[in-house]
């Protein structure tokens, strides 16, 4: 009976013993603490949340197979770089290194696991130069440089038509782009310009010849329509200028240019033209400038540009260049 009872005893002190030895460890796990062996302290602990396109991707932990499957968060982590590798049965694996930091998690949630077969499809074979994609209209526009020929067709190639027939003496086409009406394109080299009018717009009102404009003593650098698809915004190496859709319109001058970058960029939405050129600096240096004129402010803006001699030279919007 006296040594069941010092068994007892014993057990007892012992269990206690291990309850206090232990309790710091299971605090720490319980507050997100681990210890860490090689340093002997308890350090806080992070995690890293997983996330693929498609789900169900395998994810390897420094080389060791987690159970989890994307999604998933990898907790309990010790601060530090680790290796994660995720695959996924008929994609190319994703492969990275994270860092993980206490008291912190690490997101991997952009993850895009792309498939071995890609979903590839031929849409036409015809032939043509360049094309351009309308996603609001669901069209497709083919321009021909050889036939001088454009088509038209609908996202899946179908519904396939000549649309317009470019000018035989027309050389070196530039760039073209399709009005925001859907009536027309423009089509450019350095030397000029013309409009050409689709055959299968009906309702529009053809003008009896077409329309040019001419370039003699200026390159045209770029060229896009404004969102009223009647006005075109041409940067040349000389100048800005705007241009009506009409035979024998006269471009008018609305800034002139010292020497202009390469980059024009122009926001139909706003009718903002973004273009760069050199002027002189207060300390006389010549260096580039970003410029932004807008041609949508007023209504009558162009209106009255138009109606301004094209003898004066200068510009209206001159003095409301950013400097």
């Amino acid at each position: 009976m006296l040594a069941f009872q010092k068994i007892r005893t014993l057990l007892f002190y012992c269990s206690l013993l291990i309850f206090f030895v232990g309790l710091p460890f299971i605090l720490a796990y319980a507050l997100g603490y681990k210890f860490n062996s090689r340093s002997f302290k308890f350090v806080k602990t992070g995690l890293i949340f997983v996330k693929t396109q498609p789900p169900g991707a395998q994810i390897f932990l420094n080389g060791r197979l987690l159970a989890e499957k994307s999604p998933a968060s990898i907790q309990e982590l010790l601060p530090g770089a680790y290796q994660i590798s995720l695959k996924l049965e008929r994609h190319y694996p994703w492969k990275g290194q994270v860092e993980v930091e206490a008291g912190k998690a690490t997101p991997i949630d952009k993850v895009i696991l792309f498939a071995r077969q890609p979903n590839l499809g031929l849409l036409s074979q015809a032939e043509f130069s360049t094309f351009r994609v309308d996603p609001e209209r669901k069209m497709v526009y083919y321009l021909d440089g050889k036939k001088r020929i454009v088509y038209r067709s609908n996202l899946d190639a179908g519904n396939f038509e000549d649309i317009a027939s470019l000018p035989d003496k027309f050389e070196q086409i530039l760039g073209w782009e399709v009005s925001p009406d859907r009536a027309k394109l423009f089509i450019f080299n350095h030397r000029q310009i013309q409009v050409v009018y689709f055959d299968t717009q009906n309702d529009y009102d053809y003008p009896a010849v077409p329309v040019f404009i001419d370039y003699p003593q200026a390159k045209v650098l770029n060229v896009f329509w404004h969102s009223n698809s009647y006005h075109l915004v041409v940067v040349t190496d000389k100048n800005v200028q705007v241009a009506e859709c009409r035979p024998q319109a006269v471009p008018v001058n609305l800034v002139d240019l010292n020497r202009p970058g390469k980059d024009a960029v122009y926001d139909p939405k706003t009718d903002t033209l973004y273009f760069s050129d050199f002027q002189k600096s207060p300390s006389g240096n010549w260096q580039n400038s970003l410029y932004k004129l807008e041609l949508s402010a007023n209504p009558d803006l162009l209106e009255r540009l138009i109606a301004q001699p094209f003898a004066q030279g200068k510009s209206l919007l001159r003095e409301e260049r950013v400097e």
